[in-house]
């Protein structure tokens, strides 16, 4: 029964019988006998008991393995390896399905590859998850054929397997990666020069050529007989908190992934950051209730703990509560802290709705209210109209356009901060306007 379930017929089985069978018929009406059908027929028969053997008489003829990261990240381009390897005696061909997790909606991975006798191979390729949660593979399936290819055996390895998918690590590795390396104008993060002195005294050290002569500690340097200067750091443990709104209006999708998931990708790195320069990192999330509240902290496992908070956010994308926001965030964030909202508003009115919350936070604290442009209008109103309903269609796109601008104007005019970013750039734009803050003395 194990050698029928690992059996299958290829293509050239069935252009073999069908050859048969069109010399048979020729045979019968050129009226030759059917010797020449009985020759072909025993000869195909012994082909495929070569094959057979070739194939089944080695009980491990190919191992196998699939690499997959134990978590994947969410949004970007995760790889996944296949490692093979060749114990026949005889080079083989190869098909590989996957079984993919069923939220990829690809059921046509297939791969074909060629291998030496003793030979060991690596097929890479990449997923992209669009939603946090837990996705099961199945098993990876290799039909092995010999060099006949009349038949094949099937292997199956790595059986099923859960992979949890996480906010995007890797965009949180990268910028950190790019910030050690100072590299971080390579994906727009601008270089901001400091105003002014917000700095703690660090210490006293020799000058060194390229320090700041301002720093000059005259008394150090008379008592050293040699330039001495004040060392300073920035002012640390300035609290910085992602609001992270889980309403209805984050429920659009951009290139698969919603608003809500751009925004906990963007509060995963930004938080990263603001520990980086020994900030303290919080966060609260909220649609109709309070989701979460995680304290702002720096403390060594914070990261770990906002990823998992993150991980597990769950949301029925009802309609956003800005008074219980408001009302939480006075009662339980005593001092004044950065609040980086991340949340949406189509039209001016809906704005003007939460302003009076908006307003009462931003007495408090340091608020910058975070929301997307609609790309899809943006280029509708790049196109040219070409009929009276296309006119009427780019009209409509130019009001909601007009009003994303009016919503930063009057955020502006409120003494409010506020981002207007494509969801593509909201990581970049975020991490831009809190180094531009720090830079500013503002926190």
């Amino acid at each position: 029964m194990k050698f029928i379930r690992s059996l299958y017929i290829n293509n050239r089985f069935f252009y073999a019988v069908g050859l048969m069978v069109g010399v048979f018929i020729l045979s019968f009406v050129m009226n030759t006998g059917v010797w020449v059908p009985k020759i072909l027929f025993y000869l195909f028969l012994a082909l495929i008991l070569t094959d057979s053997l070739l194939l089944f008489r080695v009980k491990r003829g190919l191992n196998g393995h699939r690499l997959a990261p134990d978590r994947l990240s969410n949004g970007d381009e995760n790889e996944i390896k296949i490692h093979l390897e060749n114990f026949y005696s005889f080079p083989i061909s190869l098909r590989i399905f996957d079984e993919l997790p069923h939220q990829f909606q690809r059921r046509n991975l297939e791969f074909n590859i060629s291998m030496k006798s003793g030979d060991n191979e690596v097929v890479t390729y990449h997923v992209r998850p669009v939603k946090r949660g837990e996705y099961s593979f199945g098993a990876v399936n290799v039909l092995v054929s010999s060099p006949l290819k009349i038949l094949s055996r099937r292997f199956s390895f790595s059986g099923d397997k859960v992979v949890p998918v996480y906010p995007s690590y890797l965009q949180m590795r990268k910028f950190e990666l790019l910030a050690i390396s100072n590299r971080l104008t390579e994906v727009g993060i601008k270089k901001i020069r400091k105003i002014g002195q917000n700095q703690e005294f660090e210490l006293i050290k020799e000058y060194v050529n390229g320090d700041d002569i301002r720093t000059l500690n005259w008394k150090a340097t008379a008592r050293k007989s040699r330039l001495m200067v004040n060392q300073y750091q920035d002012e640390r443990s300035q609290q910085v908190y992602s609001l992270i709104d889980k309403g209805r209006v984050m429920q659009m999708p951009f290139n698969g992934l919603s608003l809500l998931d751009y925004a906990v990708n963007a509060s995963l790195v930004i938080s990263n950051i603001a520990i980086k320069k020994f900030d303290k990192a919080g966060l609260i999330t909220f649609q109709d209730t309070i989701g979460t509240m995680l304290p702002a902290s720096r403390r060594n496992n914070q990261m770990s703990v906002i990823q998992e908070v993150l991980y597990h956010q769950k949301t029925a994308f009802r309609e956003s509560d800005f008074s219980r926001l408001h009302a939480h965030v006075r009662s339980k964030i005593n001092q004044r802290s950065l609040l980086l909202l991340f949340t949406n508003f189509e039209s001016l009115f809906a704005m003007e709705r939460q302003l009076p919350y908006l307003k009462s936070l931003s007495q408090r604290h340091l608020l910058v209210v975070i929301f997307f442009e609609n790309t899809e209008m943006k280029s509708l109103l790049e196109e040219p109209a070409n009929s009276v309903k296309e006119i009427y269609y780019k009209a409509v796109a130019e009001k909601f356009s007009y009003d994303k601008k009016l919503i930063v104007k009057e955020l502006k005019r409120r003494g409010i901060q506020s981002i207007l970013t494509t969801p593509e750039q909201l990581t970049v734009n975020t991490i831009n306007k809190y180094l531009e803050l720090k830079a500013r003395n503002l926190i």
